[in-house]
C-alpha cells in the first residue's frame, strides 16, 4: 500500500505558486504518507477553505484513504482535515477537534479578544478554528492536543474573569458577522477598483497592495489587479481586514456598478 506513494511529490504541488499554500500541501502529503504506511489516523491544523480545496484535490488521488472535513458547525470557515483509510469507519473519538465555552461578562469585547487572550498564552493560530461570539459567551473550536491547556490557562480576557468548559458541538450555534455596510458605484469590477472603494485607497496603493501579495480573494492569494470580483466574493486585505461584494444592484445613470460592499468588523 506504501509503495504508492513513492513518486514525484513536486507532481502535487506543481501547480500551486504561494509559499504558505505549498509549505500546507507538503504537510498534508506527509500525513497521507503517514496514513499510508501505517494504517492510522491523521489530522491537518485548522485550514482555510481554499487551502482545504487544494487539500482534497490531492487527497482525492489516493483510492485507499478517506477524509473529512471537522470544524464544529458544518458550515465552519476553519476546518481541519481528518485523514484515514478508506475502510475505517470514524467514531467520535477519532475527532481532532475540541469545543471550549468562556462565559463572564462580555461588555466591550469582540472576536479579537479572544482570539488575543489565546494567542498570548503561547498557542499558535492554526491551531484554533472559528470563535463564536455571542451575547453571553462565547465558543471558541480548538485542536484536542490544546483543549486542556486552555482550560486551565484562561480565565480572564482583558480585564474580565471569565470561566471555561468543555461543550459538544450540538450545543454550537451560529453567529452573524458584524458588519458596516456602504453604497458604492464602481466603474468596472475590476479587484483594485473595487479595493478603492471599499477603503477609500488611491488606484495605486490599491494596486501596491494587491501585486505584493497582500490580498486574499475567498480565501485564494491574488496578485492580478485585473482579477473581477463577483458578488458574494470575500476580499481580505492585510493589515485592513475583510471586505465582501454584498451586492451589485444594476448600473447608474451613467453606466456604473451600483454596489453594497460590507466591511466586516
Amino acid at each position: 500500500m506504501g509503495n504508492n506513494f513513492n513518486v514525484d511529490r513536486e507532481e502535487y504541488i506543481s501547480h500551486i505558486h504561494d509559499i504558505e499554500e505549498i509549505a500546507d500541501m507538503r504537510r498534508v502529503l506527509d500525513k497521507i504518507e503517514i496514513v499510508l504506511r501505517t494504517y492510522g489516523i491523521e489530522s491537518t491544523d485548522f485550514l482555510s477553505p481554499y487551502t482545504r480545496k487544494l487539500a482534497k484535490s490531492i487527497l482525492n488521488r489516493f483510492l485507499e484513504i478517506s477524509y473529512s472535513e471537522i470544524g464544529g458547525l458544518e458550515d465552519a470557515e476553519r476546518q481541519s482535515i481528518l485523514i484515514y483509510p478508506e475502510y475505517h469507519y470514524l467514531t467520535d473519538d477519532d475527532y481532532p477537534v475540541s469545543a471550549i465555552r468562556l462565559k463572564g461578562d462580555m461588555e466591550g469585547l469582540s472576536h479579537r479578544d479572544f482570539l488575543g487572550a489565546v494567542l498570548n498564552i503561547g498557542i499558535t493560530r492554526d491551531k484554533i478554528g472559528d470563535i463564536l461570539v455571542h451575547d453571553n459567551y462565547a465558543d471558541i473550536i480548538v485542536k484536542t492536543e490544546i483543549r486542556n491547556f486552555i482550560l486551565i490557562n484562561i480565565d480572564k480576557i482583558g480585564n474580565n474573569k471569565f470561566k471555561s468548559s468543555e461543550i459538544s458541538f450540538h450545543e454550537l450555534e451560529e453567529v452573524e458577522d458584524e458588519f458596516r455596510e456602504i453604497n458604492q458605484t464602481l466603474s468596472s469590477a475590476r479587484l483594485d477598483v473595487y479595493l478603492s472603494a471599499a477603503y477609500n485607497f488611491s488606484r495605486k496603493v490599491s494596486q501596491g497592495l494587491i501585486e505584493s501579495g497582500k490580498v486574499k480573494v475567498n480565501w485564494e492569494p491574488v496578485d492580478k489587479t485585473f482579477i473581477e470580483v463577483q458578488e458574494g466574493d470575500m476580499v481580505s486585505t492585510r493589515g485592513y481586514g475583510r471586505s465582501k461584494l454584498y451586492s451589485i444592484d444594476g448600473l447608474s445613470r451613467k453606466d456604473r456598478l451600483k454596489v453594497r460592499i460590507r466591511i466586516l468588523l
